[in-house]
């Protein structure tokens, strides 16, 4: 196997080649795209699976793509097309711009992200495939994409955007190489893989962290590396907490940091009720009630001592918060499709943890009745998986599939009166109405 730090630590690296357009091997560019294309047309005729009759009893829009989709794909592909035409200046401007000003989806997901992500998908998904199809797992092919990235990272090292995105990449490829297992179960030869990127990626960012630190996107990739294998406790709720300061209006660093503060990870309960309480504090201005809720969102999904310490009066008050200040059709789904399906579907056997559960899925009723206007069945499909952003989907059309049958069923039983008196629900701008079949 190639010595994975040497190669990271070389002195020198090699120009790229402005003519080389195709230097990602595993598979091709060209490969990559047909693959994310075809999976897109396949996600967008789901809705054929659900029977003509539940259609004509629910009728419901289901945008395709939704306007969060399209918003997403578009800046994904913008940092996917910079990348790939090596227009490296364009790419870190845009993402600096973006960052600077926290711009942030309907959904909540930051711009400068999106771009990130894209720049690095290339390489992190030629890598994933072959840690995962490659009989051999040959490094050399795995780490193609990445050393081309490191010659970027030398030509422009001044420059903390394009050492976050390189220090992503790492950290993505860290965790293809891991993979979901026990500690116990990985090889001693991905393990190493796994810590020598991780160790890569805090390199890289190390020398900005104190020049830049209100960059909202070089605190992510902070985050992210922390949570790798030389992570360490007393840090953890630290560093979440100076990324949700820098970009209050996003959720996601406060999910994160609610599933990272489990025991399970590099905190206890009583850590995450804390933090739970004074990020709500902290953002009251933005989310009410709402930060509570997020932070808890994730972290008691699965963790039934979690789940039976939470103060539910105050979960609820914030699910009713989150809409009231984001009232939008992708988070209107989001949190209708985590109390019916992440939640509803998660009971355990553990009384306390159950009766709680039992009370959010509760939450679905108002939730659809209030706010849902259109149905996104990508998230319903994710929320039964508990938003495992790991989990590996083979067919896209069968897994958006698997969300609509969920929503329908769910609608329908939530509906289940006006439909035994043969009503037809009608979903409107201003939410469901029941009309005479």
């Amino acid at each position: 196997m190639l010595q994975i730090k040497n190669i990271f630590k070389r002195k020198k690296l090699p120009a790229i080649s402005q003519s080389n357009t195709t230097i990602f091997p595993l598979p091709s560019i060209s490969d990559l795209s047909e693959k994310m294309q075809s999976a897109k047309k396949q996600t967008r005729n789901a809705h054929k699976v659900i029977p003509a009759n539940l259609q004509e009893i629910l009728k419901i829009k289901c945008p395709d793509p939704t306007a969060e989709d399209r918003i997403r794909d578009n800046h994904q592909q913008l940092g996917q097309r910079l990348v790939r035409q090596e227009n490296w200046e364009a790419l870190s401007t845009c993402i600096t711009n973006h960052d600077a000003s926290g711009t942030l989806t309907p959904g909540s997901m930051p711009l400068a992200e999106l771009v990130a992500y894209g720049a690095r998908a290339d390489v992190v998904m030629a890598a994933e495939h072959a840690i995962r199809d490659s009989e051999n797992h040959v490094a050399k092919e795995v780490l193609t994409g990445i050393e081309d990235l490191e010659h970027v990272v030398e030509s422009m090292p001044d420059d903390y955007v394009i050492a976050c995105i390189v220090a992503q990449a790492h950290i993505d490829i860290g965790w293809a190489w891991r993979g979901n297992g026990w500690d116990a179960e990985i090889s001693q030869r991905n393990r190493e893989a796994f810590e020598a990127h991780f160790e890569r990626a805090r390199d890289l960012i190390a020398p900005f962290l104190q020049s830049h630190a209100h960059s909202p996107l070089l605190a992510a990739t902070d985050c992210a590396q922390v949570s790798g294998p030389a992570a360490t406790k007393h840090h953890m709720a630290d560093k979440y907490e100076h990324l949700i300061n820098l970009n209050p209006h996003n959720p996601r660093p406060m999910r994160a940091m609610g599933n990272h503060l489990l025991p399970r990870w590099f905190g206890n309960y009583a850590q995450l009720e804390l933090e739970a309480r004074r990020t709500a504090a902290r953002t009251e201005h933005i989310w009410g009630a709402g930060g509570y809720t997020w932070v808890q969102f994730d972290a008691i999904s699965f963790d039934d001592v979690a789940c039976a310490n939470l103060d539910l009066a105050f979960f609820i008050d914030g699910l009713r918060d989150i809409l009231k200040r984001n009232p939008n059709p992708h988070t209107a789904n989001l949190l209708a499709a985590y109390c019916a399906n992440t939640i509803g579907q998660s009971f355990s056997g553990s009384d306390e943890a159950d009766h709680v559960r039992a009370q959010i899925a509760d939450c679905t009723q108002w939730i659809v009745r209030d706010h849902l206007t259109e149905l996104h069945p990508m998230i319903w499909a994710h929320a039964a998986h508990g938003f495992d952003n790991n989990i590996r989907i083979r067919s896209p059309h069968r897994f958006a599939a698997s969300g609509q049958e969920d929503a329908m069923r769910i609608m329908a039983g939530l509906f289940k009166s006006e439909i035994a008196a043969g009503k037809q629900i009608v979903f409107t701008e201003n939410g469901p109405r029941a009309f005479s079949a």
